[in-house]
Parts: C-alpha cells; structure tokens; sequence
C-alpha cells in the first residue's frame, strides 16, 4: 500500500537560465485527488561564468561535456544541499530534480541533462529521482514535454495551461486525451536582446513595447517550418541558435524593433496554436510577468479568460510539477504520456538514486 502523503523536493533548472529553482513541497491525496502546498521556495541565480558554460556546452566535445556534467552536478548538489541546511528541511522522502538540458535532439534518439549523475545522492545525502526524459526518447518520444501530466493531475480546471519561459509550451484535454506540445521560443531569444542593451531580463516588456513590428521579419519567422508542423513536437536551444538568431540578425533594425517584432510573434503563434479560442488560460513561467507580452496574447485571443496564479505557483510551477514526477515514478505510477511526448507507450520514467547507487 502507497503512502498518501509525500515530503519532497522539485528542482528545475530552465533553458531561460535564470537559475535554479528549488520548492519545498507537500503533496496528499485525499479522495483520490492529489493536493500540493509549496513551502519554501526560491531561485538561486547562476554566477556569469556558469550561464557562459551552458550558454556554450551546445558546441561541447564529449569529454567536455562528460566534466561539464560532473562540474555541474556537484554544484547542483551543494545549491540543494544549502537549500536543505538554510531552510532546516528534514525527512524528505526524494529530491526530484530535472537538471539541466544541454542537447535535445529527440530525432536524433538523443537528450542530455546534466546534474543527473549518481553522485548527486551522495552530495545532498537523500534520496533522487532525476533524468525524467531519457527513457521516453528511448521508447521513440520527443522526451518532452514532460509537464503535462501534471497540468491534468493539478491543474485540471483550467481549458489550457501555457508555461512561458525559455520557449512556450502548452497542454490541454482533447477527446480525454491530454495534448502538449512547444510552441516557440520566448525568452532564450527576449533575454539574449535585452542582454545586448545591458539588462538580464525586458521587465515587464517594457524594451519590446517601445519598438515596433518588421513585417518582413514578422512574416518570416511565423513562415518557419516548425511552425507549420504538427504535435507532438518540441524545441531546443538548437532551433535558437541555429535558425532564430541568424534569421533576426538577417535584419538591420533596432534591437527593440527585433524584441516588439518577436514578442509580437509569441503571442501570434500562440493564437494559433489553440484551436478553441475562448476559456480559461492559465498563464506560468517568468513570461507571465512581461505585461507586454499577456496583452498581445490577449490582442489575439480576445475571447479567452486569462488567469496568472499567485507568484509561488508562478514561478515554481515546473519544480512543483516534477517534484509530483518524483512522487509518481516513487509509486511507479504512469507519470509520462505517450499522447504527449509520441513515445510508443504511457510510462513511468526517471531513475532513483540512493547514498548506495541506483534503487
């Protein structure tokens, strides 16, 4: 018989690189429906020499990204180790961390996240559930997204969840199958501009909004061939690197006209990627709070309701949901779906560690 309460731990680290994030959580089940309370919370930043590893490990050699791997997982066990000292946090029953994603390439039967070594268990002393993706790619999935099961266990009320992040991901119910998929890049391309003028982040698209629109830029990203392909699919920093940027620097104007043009083409895209164009929205990822951004994506889907939840759900709503990953793969529970992903089955995916290897 499974326990119906669970004391864990969810660790998310994105491609927007903001830092990572870490929530100390409490999930119940109470007439079969699952309960969470998200206690303390935070998102320790990354130091500059580290958001350059990542930025750059995607033209690594194997043996760097081998000692990148074993680098980062000792700083990901020592940020969880002092999250669990400063916060006092005691009888954990897992850490359930994510890492952090350097290569996906899915088509490639391919995904690295590092931080997802052994040794992690050792470093923090608790047990780990991590390396949710793997497996699905294995099983012919895109290995992503993952976050999905979780918006129909927690967050079922609404008609769509849409996370707005390093790139914009949504899910929804159709036909009582549960639909996710990448939509496009949102702030793996806002942060690199706003970084150009000397700030980590648009606050609240401020930068974007005093620019204007390039039609011509604007019709040739919405004109790219991701866009016009069907789900399941899913975005790396790869498709950034190697066709967003090149295409927007293909264009002499302002660095604001290329952020209001891009902001502009988020929230197009998004538009079009919900068919049913009115009821609840909910709205989380550091994009919620680009006012910029919610109000073009209210400019193109007027008939929708748009919710943005309280700021601990907001901004640790990946970390909450693959704590609950955790729980399930503890309970060898289905916490990976086939319909989302196009792996060839439902799963349940992730691996244990304990202080004496994997469980």
């Amino acid at each position: 018989m499974f326990k119906q309460n669970y004391n864990v731990i969810g660790v998310m680290s994105g491609t927007s690189l903001d830092g990572v994030d870490l929530a100390h959580i409490h999930f119940s089940i109470l007439d079969n429906k699952w309960q969470f309370q998200i206690f303390e919370s935070e998102t320790v930043p990354y130091i500059q020499e580290w958001i350059n590893k990542l930025k750059n490990a995607v033209d690594y050699s194997e043996k760097q990204l081998k000692q990148l791997n074993a680098d980062y997982t000792l700083l990901l066990g020592t940020i969880i180790s002092d999250f669990i000292s400063k916060h006092k946090i005691e009888n954990l029953d897992a850490v359930c961390s994510h890492g952090h994603t350097i290569l996906h390439q899915p088509q490639n039967g391919f995904t690295l996240q590092i931080g997802n070594l052994p040794e992690i268990s050792k470093i923090i002393n608790q047990k780990v559930v991590c390396d949710f993706r793997i497996q699905d790619v294995e099983l012919g999935g895109q290995g992503a997204p993952l976050v999905p099961i979780g918006d129909r266990i927690l967050f079922s009320e609404y008609e769509y969840c849409l996370n707005l992040g390093g790139f914009s991901n949504v899910s929804f119910e159709e036909n009582n199958t549960r639909i996710a998929f990448d939509i496009s890049p949102v702030n793996t391309v806002l942060n690199f501009y706003a970084n150009q003028l000397g700030f980590d982040y648009d606050d609240e698209g401020k930068i974007s909004k005093s620019g204007k629109v390039n039609s011509d830029l604007y019709n040739q990203l919405n004109a790219l061939d991701f866009y016009q392909e069907s789900y399941p699919k899913s975005l790396g920093f790869e498709f950034v690197k190697e066709t967003i940027l090149p295409l927007i620097e293909s264009f002499e104007i302002p660095i604001e006209d290329k952020m209001h043009t891009f902001t502009e083409h988020i929230a197009c895209q998004i538009g079009w990627a919900l068919k049913v164009k009115e009821g609840k929205l909910f709205i989380t990822g550091g994009g919620a709070y680009n006012k910029f951004l919610i109000n073009r994506i209210q400019f193109h889907l007027p008939q929708m309701q748009i919710i943005i939840p309280e700021s601990k759900i907001l901004e640790f709503k990946e970390a909450l949901i693959f704590a609950l990953l955790g729980v399930l793969k503890l309970r060898n529970e289905i916490n990976v779906l086939c319909s989302v992903t196009g792996a060839t089955k439902d799963h349940s995916s992730g691996v244990i560690y304990t202080n004496q290897g994997l469980e």
